[in-house]
């Protein structure tokens, strides 16, 4: 490993960050940097460009895209509203209600639309107002929604563990899937209690007990929105078809309930269309970018080094468990999880299978773990989404943040040091 070669990949990628270049750009920048003094320049560039257009070659990250589109539909074609009702009249009547109703609406929504962006904006933005109208504080509804959104991301279908499984080399989507399940639930779990004992001493209000007739009604009314999940899951472990074929179904399935309700219309569609191609575009060029990074650094065996240096001081997996999450959790505070994933991974998987780890079960610690770095600045995207809804600022928001944050922090403690968590379900199918 050439030092000066590592230098120039770190301190220019966090020049080009501190500055304010989009993260996508100082990946790509640095990485290209460090390759034009490691190597020649025309095999630099050729390198770059292969190891984009390489990563993006793939059938599996075909379904990215599609359960974008997914997320944008139910977004716009009523199937948020009725899953947040749902909610509402299931928690509303227990102390800190709302602040229940926006967890559960988070894990429901965001399970299935796959994206945290869209549940932190479909539920804050409907829940908010209500929130404040109940007596609530803007800032601690908005803090509830920050953190409870990146539930979605461990509860499938989630973008974010189809892309682990290709940094990963190919551990089995279905499994990580299954796997994500009670490491979700457990995080919402226990934000909800965090929710609940400061709603208690805040004094904040309850609903009225909402009748059976009105319960059954509003599951009645998500039973539709919540059956594509067991479409999506089910098929998948089924072996019935492909994640990539299943977010294609869910984008049907969407699309036929959107019109079913009569809340989404064609002349909607290629805006939804649009907004959707957007965000893929993001996500990609982070992913090829990223790519190159990794490539980079495995050329100067930077992976070799960080696991000969972790494991020389010490071999007590808990220790390098503790370690590796400390490292992840400060990442996450400055780096996108897609890049994160794509660069951390390579670096830290070969160190916890050397350990006997399981390969999903690393996949579970670490999107949890970067899911913290979601709520928490410098980069925390979630964190400004929820502030932009709540219309609030970062700098009021953090008092009642930082209790579910630590609620966060010991769910991450419970699924590192309990793999049965993450590997329960899978096992139970097979997996």
């Amino acid at each position: 490993m050439e030092l000066f070669d590592v230098l120039v990949l770190v301190v220019s990628f966090l020049i080009l960050l501190g500055i304010g270049v989009p993260i996508a750009w100082s990946i790509g920048t640095s990485t290209l940097l460090t390759m034009l003094i490691s190597i020649d320049v025309i095999p630099a560039f050729t390198t770059m460009a292969q190891r984009i257009g390489t990563s993006l070659d793939s059938f599996t990250l075909l379904a990215i895209p599609f359960f974008v589109l997914a997320g944008q539909i139910m977004n716009s074609g009523g199937i948020a509203s009725r899953l947040i009702r749902f909610a509402k009249n299931l928690m509303g009547s227990l102390p800190g209600g709302l602040a229940h109703v926006n967890v559960v609406a988070a894990m429901l929504f965001g399970a299935v639309a796959g994206s945290a962006v869209a549940a932190a904006t479909a539920v804050g933005s409907v829940l908010g107002p209500k929130m404040e109208e109940e007596g609530y504080s803007r800032e601690f509804g908005a803090a509830v929604n920050i953190t409870s959104s990146t539930t979605g991301l461990l509860i499938p279908p989630s973008n974010i563990l189809i892309i682990y499984s290709l940094a990963s080399g190919g551990v089995s989507i279905a499994a990580l899937f299954l796997a994500g399940y009670v490491p979700g639930i457990l995080t919402g779990l226990l934000l909800m209690v965090v929710a609940a004992v400061w709603a208690k001493r805040k004094k904040f209000p309850t609903s009225e007990r909402t009748s059976a007739k009105e319960l059954f009604r509003s599951f009645f009314d998500a039973i539709p929105s919540l059956f594509m999940l067991i479409i999506v899951i089910g098929g998948i472990v089924a072996g019935i078809f492909t994640a990539t074929e299943a977010s294609a179904i869910a984008v049907l399935y969407t699309l036929i309930l959107g019109f079913y309700y009569k809340e989404l219309s064609v002349k909607a569609l290629p805006d939804l269309f649009l907004e959707s191609v957007k965000t893929t575009s993001i996500v990609m060029l982070l992913i090829g970018t990223s790519i190159g990074m990794s490539w980079i650094m495995s050329y100067q065996e930077i992976p070799q080094t960080v696991s000969e240096t972790l494991l020389g001081m010490s071999s007590n997996p808990i220790i390098i468990l503790f370690m590796i999450n400390f490292i992840l959790l400060f990442v996450g505070t400055f780096m996108d999880m897609t890049p994160a994933v794509l660069i951390f991974t390579p670096i830290f998987l070969p160190i916890v299978v050397e350990m006997g780890m399981d390969p999903t079960h690393f996949g579970i610690i670490m999107i949890l773990n970067l899911c913290i770095g979601l709520c928490t600045p410098p980069v925390g995207s979630i964190l400004f989404v929820g502030v932009g809804v709540a219309k609030t600022s970062i700098v009021k928001v953090v008092r009642p943040l930082i209790p579910l944050f630590l609620a966060m922090i010991a769910a991450l403690g419970l699924v590192t040091y309990f793999p049965e968590l993450s590997l329960w379900l899978p096992r139970m199918f097979g997996f």
